[in-house]
């Protein structure tokens, strides 16, 4: 028996109704965001809320990492991330000719000028981004007791590699960030159980952390149909238009699920729906692999970041999350989890009392734009979409900022800051 199509229409007051795509950190921050504006809100999602890149994430808010990906020197270094398959970033051969374009933009994102852009860009969001979570944290009751704000720890094995970094340091504090140099003893002053091969570091003072990247969305998530929100499981495959306008999202079930205003913001899925509604974009996918462990003897009080290995280690509710690196290889290739092993021992050189027993492995993917900047627009050519997605290695830093900035832009309200670094067009 053939199932029929149905409209189905979330409405049931007067209120304009928005959908969002996507119940991941952004989009459940969008959602709460429309609703504060009085916004009759439903965020369709093909799978669980929070269940997607959402859930295993480094669990940092990062707000010190202003820094694009793509930095001075880029090119030099593609060769040898195409020769080795678990160094910072590598690229999966057979992903190479569909990831070229995206390739090529980000080495031309990579220039001395464009860097110092981009960096300027991203920092107009994240010098926001407490000032927008602390009301968002307080009307959800999610407190200290999930978040921490004591700051992260960057760690050097030589005062050379040091040096090397002195570019990416200084440019971040030009920009506003707070980081202060420490010297071997302090290092093992504050992490005794680090490894003492260390001489230098840097702590990063307004980074923060959350002990479980799930329970946050799944917390905001609650707050949300709390006030009112709602959830509808479904994969939004195409749209209906009414008077050139799209107005219904068509779903893999042969529903149309009509609104008054769209947000798109289902990560490193947006790039086929953002073009279905006109708006091509080059967005890829960063696939993330980390290693979580139980305690054991192994002890942290802040986050690690260790720049020589490209690795972050976070201490959380479950256990000591290893994680970093990039690979770029797309949606649809199976995990290569030998790369979260190579992750994980170097997790062991940096904190020796890592014990792999009772662990899980997990990966992620990012959705990443080639100049490291976030998509958060109107769209250039419907009136009533609007799009939210791309934001790499900072969703859940940038949540509840793109949650304002987003709500600002669907009711025509005066942003905090110029959102023309953003754009959806801008390539």
């Amino acid at each position: 028996m053939t199932k029929s199509k149905t409209d189905i229409t979330a409405q049931t007051s007067g209120k304009q109704q928005a959908v969002v795509i996507g119940a991941g950190i952004v989009g459940v921050n969008v959602g709460l965001a429309l609703l504060k504006k009085g916004y009759d809100v439903t965020i369709l999602d093909r799978g669980e809320p929070g269940r997607g890149t959402s859930f295993g994430n480094a669990g940092g808010i990062a707000v010190s990492e202003c820094a694009p990906i793509a930095m001075p020197g880029t090119l030099l270094n593609v060769p040898g991330w195409l020769l080795d398959p678990y160094g910072p970033l590598s690229i999966r051969w057979a992903y190479l000719p569909k990831m070229m374009p995206w390739l090529l933009r980000f080495v031309a994102a990579s220039t001395k000028s464009r860097v110092e852009q981009i960096s300027t860009e991203l920092a107009a969001i994240l010098n926001r981004v407490w000032e927008d979570y602390e009301p968002v944290i307080s009307e959800a009751g999610l407190d200290d007791a999930v978040f921490k704000k004591e700051g992260a720890m960057g760690v050097y094995r030589s005062e050379k590699t040091r040096r090397d970094a002195e570019y990416g340091i200084d440019l971040r504090r030009r920009k506003g960030i707070k980081i202060r140099d420490i010297t071997r003893d302090e290092i093992m002053d504050l992490e005794p159980d680090l490894a003492p091969i260390f001489p230098c570091g840097v702590i990063e003072e307004d980074w923060g952390r959350v002990l479980d990247p799930f329970k946050i969305v799944t917390g905001l998530y609650k707050h949300f149909l709390d006030r009112g929100g709602k959830f509808q499981t479904a994969e939004v495959t195409d749209f209906v238009y009414r008077d050139g306008q799209p107005r219904a999202a068509m779903t893999t079930s042969g529903d149309q699920i009509t609104f008054d205003t769209l947000v798109v913001a289902c990560g490193a899925w947006s790039k086929t729906l953002a073009k279905r509604l006109g708006s091509p974009v080059p967005l890829d996918t960063e696939r993330g692999y980390n290693t979580t462990v139980p305690y054991h003897d192994a002890k942290l009080s802040r986050t690690i970041i260790s720049a020589d290995d490209s690795i972050i280690l976070t201490p959380m509710e479950m256990g000591i999350r290893v994680g970093g690196a990039v690979e770029l290889g797309g949606l649809i290739a199976p995990p290569n989890y030998d790369r979260a092993k190579a992750l994980f021992a170097k997790g062991k050189e940096v904190l020796p009392k890592l014990n792999a027993e009772g662990g899980t492995e997990w990966m992620g993917f990012r959705p990443s734009m080639p100049d490291s900047k976030p998509v958060i627009s109107k769209s250039p050519r419907h009136r009533n979409v609007f799009f939210s997605f791309g934001h790499g290695h900072l969703g859940l830093t940038m949540g509840a900022t793109t949650g304002r900035l987003i709500s600002d832009l669907v009711t025509g309200s005066e942003t905090p800051i110029d959102m023309t670094p953003y754009r959806i067009n801008r390539f």
